[in-house]
């Protein structure tokens, strides 16, 4: 483990949300609990120590620099010397890094500004700024909306993402779900093919090119009303219902192309090498697991096989 080193005196008043003081009845509540919602790092010093002294104003400028991704909290061993004795702090300035409630790593001395920086770096990789929009937090703003029945407000958000991040494989699935969901296939071909070969196999790309492959299967099947009729005409014409079935989920209506699917894995399991339980896979792969349509569908077609 390494060690972080800091000066004496309070912090001043205008960094007292990032800087503070600390003491062994207040210790859990400072460094503990809060570095489970951010890394913490606890700087062990006393009045006496020149190092310390130096180290102050590096460590609270880079603490201030990193824009809310780290605290900083001050002990003075002097005065609560029971926290650093149980740690085996033998040595000031010594700066142990708090992450999760746990102690996670650490440096000791008056070490240069460079160092401590890089330091605060390693710590809080992959971190938003404070303020700073989370990336996380957008995409689920996007998919709630595009769950909304709004893909031209979601595609928008996603493009927000794609702005910052080009290789986002959320966004960049979200998008092409977007234009699926649009009737913009071949900007939806576009959007997938930016996504790189070695994640092609990630959930959401695959749900999306199932859900594309459909679009483009409904695209070649003719109208609902036309193939209602053949199926009323013909109830064992298995390639029109199977058509139909894939017009209805184009349509939404995924409980009416689910029964479609099911009644020919019912009465022809082995009709089209087994093309309608594989079409109803795809359609569930395209819904995704959660989907409460895809839920029931795989409930009801387990039913039928092992029945």
């Amino acid at each position: 483990m390494t060690i972080v080193e800091q000066g004496s005196g309070p912090a001043p008043q205008a960094a007292s949300d990032l800087i503070k003081e600390t003491t062994t009845q207040t210790f859990v509540k400072d460094v503990i609990e809060e570095s489970k919602r951010q890394p913490v790092l606890i700087d062990f010093w006393a009045p006496w120590c020149g190092p310390c002294r130096q180290l102050t104003p590096i460590i609270e400028k880079a603490v201030r620099a990193a824009n809310g991704k780290v605290k900083l909290v001050k002990m003075n061993i002097d005065e609560h010397p029971a926290i650093p004795g149980q740690m085996g702090i033998q040595s000031i300035p010594a700066v142990i890094a708090f992450v999760n409630g746990q102690p996670a790593d650490g440096f000791m001395g008056a070490v240069p500004e460079s160092q401590v920086t890089a330091f605060i770096n390693k710590l809080t990789a992959g971190m938003p700024d404070a303020g700073e929009p989370n990336i996380a937090e957008i995409l689920q703003e996007a998919d709630a909306v595009l769950a909304e029945g709004d893909p031209a407000a979601a595609a928008q958000i996603y493009a927000e993402v794609l702005a910052a991040d080009a290789t986002n494989i959320a966004a960049l699935a979200g998008l092409a779900k977007c234009y699926v969901a649009t009737g913009a296939i071949e900007q939806a071909k576009q959007t997938l093919a930016m996504v790189p070969e070695s994640k092609r196999n990630d959930a959401a790309v695959k749900a999306v090119q199932a859900s594309l492959d459909l679009a483009e299967q409904a695209a070649s099947v003719g109208p609902v009303t036309e193939l209602e009729q053949k199926v009323a005409a013909n109830p064992l014409d298995h390639q029109a219902r199977f058509d139909l079935a894939t017009a209805l989920n184009a349509s939404g209506k995924r409980a009416e192309a689910t029964q479609h699917l099911l009644e020919i894995v019912k009465r022809d399991r082995k009709w089209n090498d087994d093309g309608a339980r594989k079409q109803l896979i795809q359609l569930f792969e395209a819904w995704g697991g959660a989907d409460e349509a895809t839920v029931e569908g795989r409930k009801r077609l387990s039913t039928i096989l092992f029945s």
